[in-house]
């Protein structure tokens, strides 16, 4: 599977397994799947309160740690508390360093939660620091004030809405596109549906999901697809046998509606929302 080299020299996959809205033995069992048909990045989040499961499975896989790359992320009402956070992270997920840690929403005191990343990181802790959910506003900001720039930027990201204008800022930063629900989540059906995407998974004898994830990836966007069931989680890596041709990559950059579901935090209602978790 081909890596992206991150801005600090360390090699991410492009492609790996999200674990949201998925928790004990129901995680545990499928990302030992993932695994198993040959994912190596593992995305989980200290919200997702699965930490503990993904740990379950990384442990029984029989997969090389240092062949796995595993994501966390810390909670915005954890922020005053980043330390130890990660602290319990490390040992739920029996592990004694992470290769991402993400702050999920620029929420509360995020530049309290950045500089114990960034302490942490030169300990050797965590191989990487990054954001999620960061506008580029909050994203440019963060990295005026602080030593160290994000290696990653986690937003929502799908063919509905593709982050054109975000991607622009995040490249000029260095700071690398990860896509959270690349499939769409709520919204899937509306975009598998649409003709040109099934006209152009039907000519490469792939799914639209496939395509979806392939058309990403192209665009060098690190994408997490979440699925329980084998047989989705084995389609969604089956993704690098064929290549979008530069006609079809700009049919499917025409379904953009640059209108994100969740991650939002502008909006405040969707804000409001997220005060919830």
């Amino acid at each position: 599977m081909r890596s992206i080299v991150l801005n600090n020299g360390i090699e991410m996959p492009i492609l790996g397994f999200g674990t949201f809205l998925t928790g004990g033995a129901e995680c545990e069992s499928s990302v030992l799947s993932a695994i198993e048909e040959g994912y190596r990045l593992i995305d989980t989040a200290e919200a997702y309160a699965n930490e503990d499961a993904v740990g379950a499975a990384i442990t029984k896989c029989g997969v090389a740690r240092g062949d796995l790359f595993i994501t966390t992320k810390v909670n915005f009402r954890s922020y005053e508390n980043t330390a130890q956070t990660v602290e319990t992270s490390l040992k739920k997920l029996n592990t004694d360093y992470l290769d991402l840690v993400l702050l999920h929403w620029p929420f509360g005191n995020y530049y309290a939660a950045w500089r114990e990343l960034e302490r942490l990181h030169h300990e050797g802790k965590i191989r990487a620091i990054g954001i999620s959910n960061f506008d580029p506003d909050r994203m440019i900001d963060l990295i005026e004030f602080n030593e160290i720039t994000p290696a990653v930027n986690q937003i929502e990201t799908h063919l509905l809405c593709q982050r054109q204008t975000e991607r622009q800022w995040m490249d000029k930063y260095h700071v690398q596109h990860m896509a959270y629900a690349p499939l769409g989540q709520g919204r899937k059906n509306e975009m598998f549906e649409a003709p040109a995407l099934v006209e152009i998974a039907q000519t490469h004898g792939k799914t639209p999901a496939q395509v979806a994830l392939r058309y990403l990836t192209q665009r060098d966007v690190i994408v997490i697809p979440k699925s329980v069931h084998p047989e989705r989680i084995r389609e969604n890596l089956d993704v690098f046998d064929f290549e979008l041709s530069a006609g079809e990559m700009a049919q499917i950059q025409k379904m953009d509606t640059a209108t994100p579901m969740i991650g939002d935090p502008e909006n405040p209602e969707k804000t409001e929302m997220a005060m919830t978790w």
